[in-house]
């Protein structure tokens, strides 16, 4: 039983360090672009 509960630990440690991995690696920036929408305005 000991060595259940330490496997698990061990594989929360790894899953923490590949999501923080992942986020410093990975490409997580949306991109960027220019838009332009005509608006038309009713005056009176």
């Amino acid at each position: 039983m000991k060595y259940l509960f330490r496997l698990i630990l061990i594989l929360v440690v790894l899953a923490a360090i590949a999501v923080v991995a992942y986020a410093y690696i990975g490409d997580l920036s949306p991109e960027r672009a220019p838009v332009s929408d005509p608006v038309e305005l009713e005056a009176r």
